[in-house]
């Protein structure tokens, strides 16, 4: 790789690190406005760290006359997720006195939106904590979003060309420039998380409660102010609430802004939409039924019970309302089924994205007409869109990744000494960045704290994987990549 162009990427690397040093301040402000100063140097110390690094990054200067190509595109992609994880971890060092593999271990959960944590005592915790904690998913959150539509498509890695069709392709026939598209979906995600700020205070909560738990669901994240997550809370309008939150955080923003800009039809004609929200639906239904039956809840709080669960783990978001693990071995495997299958492309869920079942869905049903009807021709659609071979390649590589990183993980945390269960619940849960895993260590009821250190990096390297869709960073494994 040339040098103008590790000059540039360290330019902009070095802006991402001044826009976290200045999220810093928000923390800071919270300790003043809540009358608890003390803690204020625990967060002063990172943020002059972090934008010191920042501006000597900066200070060279912008490099003239380059420009990043594809392949520069996966250096930075993956280059910046770290080097943020690498300085927002400085916080909780200082302000909760924490090894830097737990911080990093909690920062890359909560900017990659997975909700794991090594944390305990959230109740009684800093408000500058839990704050910086909330911040990070919703950094997070807004940092894949944009990755997702304008970075993965041209990588030919995230299945966004799916979706560029008569009904939401806007990004050419409304806003051809991109700076709009960017600016519009900030708009949106602000806008979704002051709504379930008030959605949740007037539920209930507090609002400092409120607006931890909007930027949690609307990122998908799952970080919560407290150690039982959203059983603190026992009001039903609550949690119903978060299942909002949680659903509009992960269908797709270019439809939302689609919507605003007069395409009213877009969320309700898409594909991927009507298939992830009917999963849910049937899922939920069926799952409540049977836990009304094996249970003494009431339907409709059976119904609220497997909603919050079943929508938390599917849209890849992380809170639990109670201890699912212990209603049966039919309940903690039909979890583990929900873990992989994640939200809409172009959203804040992680996991393998509902579209690629339906694709794989289109493909099986074709391939078996083939088979009936061997000299017929049979066209491929998904969403108005022809599947062709690019887009077929491109499914069945990352889903054969997505598996083996799986099985890959599972096998060194197993060889580190954790036991079956929660060696294989924990590499699924950090690659698909769910956040609880299963079992009596790391299930709803418990945290990752007790893991070992190399556990926590090896997660922590699952995660990343996970959130960056795996190939953008496999990518940098080949020689090929590094050759001029």
């Amino acid at each position: 790789m040339a040098l103008p162009t590790l000059r540039l990427i360290a330019f902009l690397l070095g802006i991402f690190l001044i826009t976290l040093a200045f999220s810093m301040i928000i923390p800071i402000i919270t300790l003043l406005s809540m009358g608890t100063p003390e803690g204020l140097s625990d967060f002063l110390w990172p943020t002059l760290i972090t934008v010191g690094c920042g501006l000597a990054m900066v200070l060279p200067g912008y490099p003239q006359n380059v420009q990043l190509r594809p392949r520069d595109m996966y250096m930075l992609t993956t280059s910046s997720w770290v080097v943020v994880c690498m300085f927002a971890a400085l916080p909780m060092v200082f302000i909760h006195h924490i090894s830097y593999t737990d911080a990093f271990f909690e920062t890359m959960s909560g900017i990659t939106t997975t909700g794991s944590t090594v944390l305990s005592g959230l109740d009684n915790a800093s408000p500058a904590l839990l704050i910086w904690r909330s911040m990070l998913h919703w950094l997070g959150g807004i940092g894949f979003i944009g990755m997702a539509v304008a970075v993965l498509p041209l990588l030919r890695v995230g299945g966004m060309r799916l979706f560029q069709t008569e009904s939401s392709d806007w990004s050419e026939k409304v806003m051809p420039r991109s700076h709009m598209v960017a600016k519009y979906i900030l708009c949106i995600y602000v806008g979704l998380t002051l709504l379930g700020f008030l959605a949740f205070w007037i539920a209930g909560m507090t609002p400092f409660e409120a607006i931890n738990h909007s930027m949690a669901s609307i990122s998908t994240g799952g970080f919560s102010t407290s150690d039982s997550s959203l059983a603190h809370w026992p009001q039903p309008s609550v949690h119903w609430v978060a299942v909002v939150l949680m659903l509009l955080g992960s269908l797709p923003f270019t439809l939302y802004v689609a919507f605003l800009r007069g395409h009213r039809k877009a969320l309700l004609r898409d594909q991927q939409v009507r298939g992830f929200l009917g999963f849910l639906l049937i899922t939920c239904l069926a799952f409540a039924t049977w836990l009304w039956l094996h249970s003494e809840h009431a339907w409709l709080d059976a119904l609220r019970i497997v909603t919050v669960n079943v929508v938390s783990v599917v849209t890849t978001t992380g809170f639990a309302l109670g201890d699912y693990s212990q209603w049966g071995g039919f309940a903690v495997l039909m979890f583990f089924y929900l873990t992989f299958v994640g939200g809409c492309s172009g959203s804040t869920a992680g996991g393998l994205k509902i579209f690629r079942f339906q694709v794989a869905y289109v493909m099986l049903k074709a391939n078996m007409q083939q088979m009936i009807h061997p000299r017929a021709v049979i066209k491929q659609q998904y969403n108005n869109h022809t599947i062709d071979e690019d887009i077929v390649r491109s499914l069945v590589t990352l889903s054969f990744f997505f598996t083996i990183t799986i099985g890959v993980i599972a096998l060194g945390l197993a060889l580190i000494g954790l036991d079956w269960i929660t060696a294989l619940t924990g590499a699924a849960t950090a690659v698909c960045n769910v956040g609880p895993g299963l079992g009596p260590i790391i299930g709803p009821a418990g945290n990752f704290a007790s893991l070992p250190d190399s556990a926590k990096w090896l997660l922590s390297v699952g995660m990343l994987l996970g959130r960056l869709e795996i190939i953008t960073i496999f990518v940098l494994l080949t020689p090929a990549f590094w050759r001029h």
